[in-house]
């Protein structure tokens, strides 16, 4: 029987199916149609008209026993997940167009049947391939040796480390033999010039004031070569390194520059969530701080008039020195005691003091700012995973990463199509994708890449982090008043929303 002779019939069987029918048979001029509907579906018998009816309807009673067997859900998605474990049953059942006198346990037996010979196949070829793997271990080893010797062989003394390092040691050197110190009349100009005229000096033969270092010098020296070393060892295994980069003279050693303003206030939303993998919310939660900072001690005698964005499912708590009447009638937050003053600090002290906090809950998931998408499907020999993403339009997001699991790889997932940026913690076994921003014009974008053949548990949970100027409470500072009277002194207000565990599982 051909295949078109196979797909004409199928194709006549829904138009010769009536409603309203008790017998399930249909009989054309030269086939049998002998069918039992499952649910939305149909399991359907073709034979010719001189076989027996009733070996028929037995055959499609043990066909439809295999089916509720083998498939979770009698629907066509579930149908389809198992078609190849049907087909082996069913050709179990059925041979040469006879049917078999089995059973359904029999039938069972039969696919679940083992081959010794198969196993023994690959527990072989398995243990070839750990031998390979070993022996291409040693190899490697021999050959890092072999290179770690030749340098050593090759270079030797202080040439063996970075520039960098050789100018801050000499730095350290020149400025304790000259005596003069920081308070010197030298200055950092002349100590600057100095280092840059050496760090230009080809490499040779040291001057004076290197060739006779102390022994701590030298300890140092050693111990910073192994460590470079080890990091370009963490740097060829996928591990992104940070170098601690000494200052140099004159340099700021300032990270950041402090708040100008006399007074600061910053609002703060931190951000909890899981999100199903299937869709729906498990847990929502953002919880609120709003500090104060103030540099002098003169602006200390203030209070903070605010403004919320009215959402009734946000609650606000008061520090317990704050006047809660106070709050909940004006929006104002001050001492109880007004004489009081709030307390002031430097302006390296970023923390502040804690005036307000606020936290909302919700299963709503319209609240959610970002929703992911993990599709892995297995495909042959390869699963591609593909990842969308999903912005609300209530904020704009920075620095979006989001960190999916992979499988053990000897090698860089194969990504075929990004939306950004991504690299591959081979280390960690994980798969950073980077947006700078979220606006506007790319509320959605999507990811694929390839991986050898895995579960689709191994890809989870995927780690989101991001942060955005706006808030969930839209709390604003309106003013700053003076309890003593005069011009409102300045004032600035920052706001940030970050993530604190934003999970997909």
């Amino acid at each position: 029987m051909t295949r078109i002779r196979i797909e004409g019939l199928l194709a006549a069987f829904p138009k010769l199916v009536g409603t309203g029918k008790q017998h399930t048979y249909v009989e054309t001029e030269n086939v049998r149609y002998v069918y039992q509907p499952i649910e939305a579906l149909y399991l359907l018998l073709v034979t010719n008209k001189q076989s027996n009816i009733l070996e028929d309807l037995e055959t499609l009673r043990l066909l439809s026993k295999l089916v509720t067997e083998y498939s979770y859900s009698l629907d066509e998605e579930g149908i389809g997940k198992t078609a190849f474990e049907l087909i082996f049953a069913f050709d179990e059942v059925i041979c040469l167009g006879h049917k078999e006198n089995v059973t359904v346990t029999q039938v069972k037996q039969y696919c679940e049947m083992e081959s010794h010979e198969e196993k023994l196949h690959k527990l072989v070829l398995q243990s070839k391939i750990n031998e390979t793997k070993d022996v291409m271990k040693r190899k490697a080893s021999e050959i890092d040796k072999s290179k770690i010797d030749k340098n050593r062989s090759d270079k030797g003394g202080f040439m063996s480390m970075g520039s960098g390092r050789i100018e801050t040691s000499f730095s350290e050197m020149s400025i304790s033999s000259s005596g003069s110190g920081f308070g010197s009349g030298s200055g950092f100009g002349g100590i600057t010039t100095d280092l840059d005229a050496f760090s230009t000096k080809p490499k040779g033969r040291q001057p004076s004031a290197a060739t006779a270092p102390p022994k701590g010098f030298g300890m140092q020296l050693g111990k910073s070569q192994k460590t470079n070393q080890f990091l370009e060892s963490l740097k060829a295994e996928g591990e992104l390194i940070v170098e601690d980069l000494q200052p140099k003279v004159g340099q700021s050693r300032v990270a950041a520059a402090p708040p100008t303003d006399p007074i600061t206030l910053t609002a703060e939303e931190k951000l909890n969530v899981t999100l199903k993998r299937d869709g729906g919310i498990s847990n929502f939660d953002v919880q609120g701080t709003l500090s104060l900072q103030i540099l002098n001690q003169e602006d200390g005698l203030i209070q903070v008039q605010i403004e919320t964005g009215g959402n009734p499912g946000i609650l606000f708590k008061t520090h317990p020195n704050m006047n809660k009447e106070l709050f909940s009638n004006e929006n104002i937050l001050g001492l109880k005691d007004p004489n009081r003053p709030f307390p002031t600090g430097p302006a390296g002290d970023a923390a502040g003091v804690g005036l307000l906090k606020w936290r909302m809950q919700s299963a709503d998931e319209s609240m959610v700012p970002l929703s992911i998408n993990c599709w892995p499907s297995v495909s042959g020999n390869e699963t591609y995973v593909s990842i969308e993403y999903e912005a609300s339009a209530m904020f704009d997001l920075r620095n979006v990463v989001i960190s999916v699991p992979l499988p053990a790889l000897r090698e860089a997932p194969n990504v075929r199509q990004i939306d950004g940026e991504w690299r591959c913690d081979s280390r960690n076994s994980i798969l950073e994708w980077s947006i700078l921003l979220i606006d506007n014009s790319n509320r959605s974008g999507s990811m694929e890449f390839v991986v050898p053949p895995a579960d689709s548990s191994v890809f989870f949970p995927i780690s989101v982090r991001f942060s955005a100027t706006s808030l969930y409470s839209d709390l604003k500072v309106v003013n700053i008043i003076p309890l003593r009277g005069g011009a409102t002194p300045k004032f600035s207000q920052r706001t940030n929303l970050s993530t604190e565990n934003y999970q997909v599982v």
